[in-house]
């Protein structure tokens, strides 16, 4: 492959791993993207078709790890802040088979950034693999502990859906 279809393909990747440049936005990008993600899910959700969520995370869930690999690469340094694909398939995660209410899509999004930000443990040891899989494996062990935890708050208080 020449330079010209190499670049061709990390333009791709970057434009991928931004999630369409939303990484880019000025101040705090991974709550952008975080942003992004919700209006995602309510695009999906809007949708009715039930698995559409999950079949959308896992592929996203791929095309990060792919494009946060060839991004490192390319910013030269450990999960760059323009990536944000892990924050927009961590919010899918977050909000995966949850009964839904915007309430709680906004609950799941300032839970996802909380422990998004904390990674708490063993979330946090995924930061150790190479690439696009430690990028992408932080956030979405983190969204499965939101997951969890909004499914306690469902479980124990529903009427708080309303």
């Amino acid at each position: 492959m020449g330079s010209h279809s190499t670049s061709a393909v990390t333009r791709l990747a970057v434009f991928l791993a931004s999630f369409g440049y939303v990484g880019y936005f000025p101040v705090v990008p991974g709550t952008a993207g975080s942003a992004a993600g919700l209006a995602l899910f309510a695009l999906l959700h809007w949708t009715g078709v039930p698995l559409l969520d999950l079949a959308v995370a896992v592929v996203l869930c791929a095309v990060g790890v792919w494009s946060g690999t060839i991004a490192e690469r390319h910013y030269a340094r450990d999960d760059p802040g323009q990536v944000v694909m892990d924050e927009v398939v961590g919010m899918l995660v977050t909000l995966l088979f949850l009964p839904f209410s915007w309430r709680l899509a906004v609950a799941g999004f300032l839970v996802f950034r909380v422990l998004d930000v904390i990674k708490p443990y063993p979330a946090s040891r995924f930061d150790n693999l190479a690439g696009g899989l430690g990028i992408m494996g932080d956030d979405v062990a983190s969204a499965i502990y939101a997951n969890l935890l909004l499914r306690a708050v469902v479980w124990t208080a529903p009427g708080w859906l309303r």
